[in-house]
């Protein structure tokens, strides 16, 4: 198969209950509602592409350990991706899912929350790249798979994004990014596309929607192309990595008027994230 599939390994469990305690801390912290999901990744959801008898340990365990274990509204993303296992829901040389993969992911999000996702037919997809080779590619030493496409579906008009950091004495500073940031289909990294990459605190502004609700993720970089799609729903969509933010997040939650959160990882991203520790403080 033209298929590059990162090998996942059996979890340290200390590590995950762990990380589960942090996320139900978190949702007692805080007096808005959270919403908790995990990411099954290629490994899962296309085990079936996997060389015959290759180690593989369950993420369905994982996903069902979260489920009985969380404290959250705990809302499953696997049922829409196994649905949508036979379409182009995942990269094939990087381990994210494409924007096919993440609007599926959004749909299981906006039905938890109540919201009425928007039909995939109402988008005109848009293919920026034909030329994608991902992190999965670089690391494997093999050279002979054909390169992925990344498409975009949502249009950007409307759209701010401001990335919030600190300078080095301390003073906060605003530095505008983008919804799609089309240098980096010119770079290595094409997946920083969305949303220009790694970012400590970022806000997503839908300046037509003014008043509407105010949505927290505590994420990591799967939710970079799910945003898009979130953002018909939200007026503001505040992105928190834990590997970079060290505030309270509960917090943050207060001062900025936030309506609703969602822890959202993948699989492999939460099992072995030493971050989370942060949530719950």
């Amino acid at each position: 198969q033209d298929t590059l599939i990162s090998r996942f390994e059996d979890p340290d469990l200390e590590r995950l209950a762990g990380n589960l305690s942090y996320v139900n801390k978190f949702v007692e912290n805080v007096d808005i509602p959270v919403y908790f999901s995990l990411i099954p990744t290629q490994v899962c959801i296309w085990a079936d592409r996997l060389p015959q008898g290759a180690p593989n340990a369950s993420q369905e365990d994982i996903l069902e350990q979260a489920r009985t274990a969380s404290a959250a509204r705990w809302y499953d993303t696997y049922p829409q991706l196994w649905e949508h296992r036979t379409e182009e829901i995942f990269y094939r040389t990087d381990h994210h899912w494409t924007s096919l993969g993440a609007y599926y992911g959004y749909t299981a999000l906006a039905e938890a929350m109540g919201l009425g996702p928007t039909p995939l037919s109402s988008y005109t997809k848009t293919t920026v790249s034909q030329d994608f080779y991902g992190t999965v590619f670089s690391s494997s030493g093999v050279r002979w798979v054909a390169p992925d496409r990344i498409d975009t579906y949502v249009p950007e008009a409307g759209i701010r994004v401001i990335s919030y950091t600190y300078d080095q004495q301390g003073n906060p500073v605003e530095e505008p990014r983008r919804l799609y940031d089309r240098s980096y289909l010119e770079k290595k990294d094409k997946y920083a596309m969305f949303l220009g990459g790694q970012q400590s605190l970022g806000v997503v502004y839908n300046d037509a929607n003014p008043g509407g609700p105010k949505l927290l993720l505590v994420r990591d970089s799967y939710s970079d192309s799910l945003v898009p799609f979130l953002t018909a729903h939200f007026s503001e969509i505040h992105l928190i990595d834990l590997r970079y933010y060290k505030l309270s997040v509960a917090g943050y939650i207060q001062e900025h008027g936030i309506d609703a959160a969602a822890v959202l990882y993948s699989v492999p991203n939460f099992v072995s994230d030493n971050n989370l520790v942060w949530l719950g403080r």
